[in-house]
């Protein structure tokens, strides 16, 4: 990962220097100009294998009949409908995005699949979220913690929501091990995926961000360290396809 010599008030939108309260803005107009498309260009960019990784997170979620979940930066609802058959009758699962346009595509989608009851939309900033001490069992959030401002912050939010006994998923883009892999994965991240969001999306620069995000996002062992530094306990990382996704998960105790 680049070395962050930017200032307190500055962060990184992609490989740009630009201030914290820019990048909030750049990112919710990326993700207004995907939304639409977002689903099939993640089965397409991805050849799918993003839905074998979500599968694994809600495997590790352990979530529980009459539990309480947030699905965080859920975007299209992906989690958010597993875990609506996960909590049973008794429970509820929120699915929580900054960005409009992704969660109307997200509720919409729900709806559609007679998914209606059990489940809350709510638009919020991660770093604030507009939910009581103690509140959750689980929250997730699938591809969408590079996104955001100040991690930290947000990491800070998530343990404040979350319930004694609770667990933090992170599944995101990481950092292969691999030389050769990790070679591979940039030439296809930084040249052949904006090229793509070009020709099916008509958008190269934001699928350009989305790549370059890839690569300022902490590795491993650093979000690992920063979720310890927060306050989660038991923290883990699971490195799937070969570091290309990492799952860490962390407990509130």
């Amino acid at each position: 990962m680049k070395q962050n010599n930017t200032s307190k008030q500055s962060t990184y939108f992609g490989f740009r220097s630009v201030m914290k309260e820019e990048k909030t803005h750049l990112v919710t107009n990326v993700f207004h100009s995907v939304a639409s498309k977002y689903d099939f260009m993640n089965d397409l960019m991805s050849l799918g294998i993003h839905r074998i990784w979500k599968r694994l997170a809600i495997k590790y979620s352990n979530v529980q009949p009459g539990q309480r979940v947030l699905d965080l930066a859920g975007g299209t609802g992906d989690l958010t409908e597993q875990f609506y058959y996960l909590v049973g009758k008794t429970g509820l699962v929120v699915l929580a995005d900054l960005n409009s346009s992704m969660l109307k595509i997200g509720r919409d989608k729900l709806r559609n699949k007679g998914l209606i009851s059990k489940i809350y939309y709510v638009q919020t900033n991660a770093e604030a979220l507009p939910f009581p001490d103690n509140f959750f069992d689980c929250i997730a959030i699938a591809f969408g913690l590079r996104n955001i401002t100040e991690i930290d912050t947000a990491l800070r939010s998530m343990l404040r929501t979350l319930k004694k006994g609770g667990r933090l998923l992170v599944l995101e883009f990481s950092h292969p091990k691999c030389t050769k892999l990790h070679r591979l994965y940039n030439l296809y991240n930084l040249h052949i995926l904006p090229c793509i969001g070009k020709i099916v999306a008509q958008d190269y620069h934001s699928y350009r961000y989305l790549a370059e995000s890839i690569q300022m996002h902490p590795n491993q062992e650093t979000l690992k360290q920063m979720m310890i530094d927060i306050g989660f306990q038991d923290t883990t990382y699971k490195n799937l396809t070969g570091g290309i996704v990492a799952l860490h998960c962390g407990f509130k105790f």
